[in-house]
């Protein structure tokens, strides 16, 4: 069953509203505010405050499975470049990763499936704050919401650069890697530029270290182990006369599984330990664990490309695709409820631009294909009776 078209038209407007007007992680009160104004508008009912500015729409029928659908909400600290009539107002933040999209087509999701008399079960229409590195889906799973919103299974959605519009990708197993980070402080000693056999040059040391850490995943993890392990920073002098006495490289680990993920931390702090000490240097680590890998259930990974088989709009379906190495904090849902992710096209007659691009905008086409799915894979599951 399609989406009507003034439910489409809905979308689209509330789509390019939540674009003009983006909120940071855990910042998104006017977003939250108008997605509670159309849930209750649908006659869901709603419970706000559930990870912060977190919230949940349920439409409930009676006796039956319960299923979860979850969509983000959050913006990036991104400035806008699209050049567009509803690019972002706020200077600096813009939805450069289609949050946006996938606040509207749950809504559109919501208010179809809200006009339908023949279900039988519970949908919870869950809308996350703060998916970007800060861990909503964490702090809403810490706030209780599966113990007040049980649900069987839960859901997710992602609109996908580089599939095309139609597209449905989903696979049993790991599907994102996980997210940590580290940051290697080297503390030797300071000295003049033109005397270095005085002192121990921490920035040769962190030149070092940044060749040594690339030999963990190449040397030192089995290549059939998906990891990647990257420098993003290096800090350390202020001045053309002097070799400073600390330094510190900043960087981030990607796994999907938590064996190699658990080898990588430890290898990461025993290379920096051992190459500074080697020129009579220190090294402080400090390694951060962040999001799991977001692994899904074999039998949910089913049950949603059952359900893209029924939604129109969708005309090719992919179980083959390898993992991203990005990350998602649905891991966290997933960890507490059985489930699946998935991605969907957004590639229109030019391929889109890349999330995270300051040009990036949702393609509106994916609107009511992805409200569809939700609404097909709600049918699904509810009939599994």
């Amino acid at each position: 069953m399609g989406i009507g078209s003034d439910t489409v038209e809905r979308m689209v407007a509330l789509r390019r509203d939540l674009h003009a007007h983006p909120e940071l992680a855990f910042e998104e009160t006017r977003t939250a505010d108008l997605v509670a104004r159309e849930l209750a508008a649908c006659g869901l009912a709603v419970r706000t405050g559930l990870g912060g500015t977190g919230l949940v729409g349920t439409l409930s029928r009676g006796d039956g499975p319960s299923v979860g659908l979850r969509a983000d909400m959050d913006a990036l600290p991104i400035q806008e470049a699209t050049g567009l009539a509803y690019a972002s107002s706020r200077p600096g933040v813009m939805h450069a990763c289609g949050h946006d999209g996938h606040v509207a087509m749950l809504l559109g999701a919501a208010r179809h499936l809200a006009a339908q008399a023949d279900l039988a079960g519970t949908v919870h229409f869950i809308f996350q704050p703060a998916e970007e590195c800060e861990g909503g889906g964490r702090a809403m799973v810490e706030d209780g919401l599966f113990r007040l919103c049980p649900c069987d299974h839960v859901f997710g959605l992602h609109n996908w650069p580089g599939l095309p519009v139609g597209t449905f990708a989903t696979r049993a197993g790991p599907i994102m890697a996980s997210l940590d980070t580290f940051e290697i402080t080297v503390l030797g000693f300071g000295t003049h530029a033109a005397m270095p056999e005085r002192g121990t040059d921490t920035l040769l040391i962190a030149s070092e270290l940044v060749l040594a850490l690339q030999t963990i995943v190449s040397r030192r993890i089995t290549a059939t182990d998906a990891a990647v392990l990257s420098i993003t920073q290096i800090h350390g002098g202020d001045a053309y006369n002097v070799i400073p006495d600390r330094a510190v490289i900043r960087g981030t680990v990607r796994c999907l599984s938590e064996a190699v993920r658990g080898r990588i931390a430890e290898l990461v702090e025993g290379i920096a330990r051992g190459t500074a000490g080697t020129h009579g240097a220190r090294a402080e680590v400090a390694y951060r664990f962040g999001y799991p890998a977001t692994v899904n259930a074999a039998g949910a990974a089913a049950i949603a490309l059952s359900a893209a088989a029924a939604t129109p709009g969708i005309t090719d379906r992919r179980d083959d695709l390898a993992p991203s190495m990005a990350s998602e904090d649905f891991a966290y849902m997933l960890n507490a409820c059985p489930g699946a992710y998935a991605w969907i096209g957004v590639d229109g007659d030019r391929p889109s631009l890349p999330l995270h691009n300051p040009g990036y905008d949702f393609n509106d086409d994916v609107l009511p294909v992805g409200a569809a799915y939700w609404a097909s894979l709600s049918r699904t599951f509810l009939a599994r009776r």
